[in-house]
């Protein structure tokens, strides 16, 4: 097939192809912009993005915000001024400040899931920033376009559907899992058919992007035929060259089988997709210690969290795996080698067009 730009009001990237946030550290400037000068669209995490700050542990929120907008200024240089956005989670404390530094940053694109980001519009008011809210049914499509509507006279520029093969923190209940699984391309298309309303009212194309399980250009094909506008991607990119994560971190993905990896507990009391190692049994066996607060998370209470996700995820992406939480996608087995960034790329371009 051919393959059209994504067009994202004035954002035009060459690919359909948005590499997903993922954190803590696993997509920082060096992912992101490599992902941008391949034709994409590169994206930071900005969770705990400050971890490598001298003061992160003293002062973490101080530290994330200097790291966060540090990477936005990086990625923007290596990818010439190019397409680069950030994804913020609605549950992460200090949520507008992260949102306010990564505008003041000159941010092009907010993506912003695990919660209904409600405020969003507001925070952004008067800035030439896209928004885009990440949604897991078209119940949550319906929801966050009447509220942004009625509330702010707008509409998203853009809108990801994250499906349940997705990796890392899930918008599904566990027992709901397989049956999402199950309607995911109906609601791809059903949110397409609805936005159309808004499209009209608001005189704008709002691309849909279908995110989660996303693994070959075929898969991509398939969903602009379904007549979503591209994808984003996020486990495929871990195994590059480019990525932020340790080599060990990567290659524990390469080594990844389709029994080593499952639905885990977060301690923000989400399902969550990682690959099983000593870490998650110590933690279902209650062997973990939280020696300390990261105030990362709105919903997590230190009192009775069974581990700290800030401080697992960190020893994980910095190579200490026995004691650390790999997120990861439900396709994770079939990655093979690491790859370069630009060598995936033009491997996925081939098979759309293939297809």
């Amino acid at each position: 097939m051919d393959i059209k730009p994504l067009r994202i009001g004035n954002l035009v990237s060459r690919l359909p192809i948005i590499q997903g946030g993922m954190g803590v550290g696993v997509s920082l400037s060096k992912l992101a912009s490599a992902v941008t000068n391949a034709g994409g669209i590169g994206i930071i995490s900005s969770a705990q993005v400050g971890f490598k700050e001298d003061d992160f542990e003293t002062n973490s929120l101080e530290a994330n915000l200097r790291a966060l907008k540090k990477h936005i200024k990086i990625a923007k240089e290596k990818c010439n001024n190019g397409i680069i956005g950030v994804n913020v989670m609605v549950a992460t404390n200090g949520y507008a400040e992260y949102i306010k530094a990564a505008i003041e940053s000159g941010i092009d694109l907010i993506i912003s899931g695990a919660g209904m980001p409600t405020m969003l519009p507001k925070l952004a008011k008067g800035y030439d920033v896209k928004l885009a809210p990440i949604v897991s049914s078209l119940k949550a499509a319906k929801v966050i376009l009447k509220l942004w509507d009625k509330h702010d006279n707008i509409a998203p520029d853009m809108i990801v559907v994250e499906g349940p093969k997705a990796g890392g923190h899930l918008g599904f209940k566990k027992d709901a899992i397989e049956e999402a699984n199950e309607s995911f391309d109906d609601t791809v298309k059903d949110i397409v058919d609805h936005v159309k309303e808004y499209e009209e009212k608001y005189s704008k194309k709002i691309p849909v992007i279908a995110a989660g399980g996303v693994f070959t250009g075929e898969d991509i094909a398939k969903y602009l035929k379904l007549g979503a506008s591209g994808v984003q991607m996020a486990t495929r990119f871990v195994a590059t060259e480019e990525c932020d994560a340790s080599q060990a971190f990567k290659e524990a993905y390469v080594k990844a089988t389709p029994n080593s990896v499952g639905i885990v507990k977060s301690p923000v009391g989400m399902p969550g997709r990682a690959i099983l190692n000593p870490f998650v049994d110590k933690t279902l066996k209650g062997n973990v210690k939280v020696e300390k607060c990261y105030n990362c998370l709105i919903p997590c209470n230190p009192a009775n969290t069974p581990y700290c996700i800030t401080q697992a995820l960190i020893n994980s992406v910095k190579g200490d795996l026995d004691n650390g939480l790999i997120f990861c996608g439900e396709n994770v087995s079939r990655i093979k080698e690491i790859t370069t960034v630009k060598d995936l790329m033009n491997k996925l371009q081939s098979e759309i067009e293939a297809n």
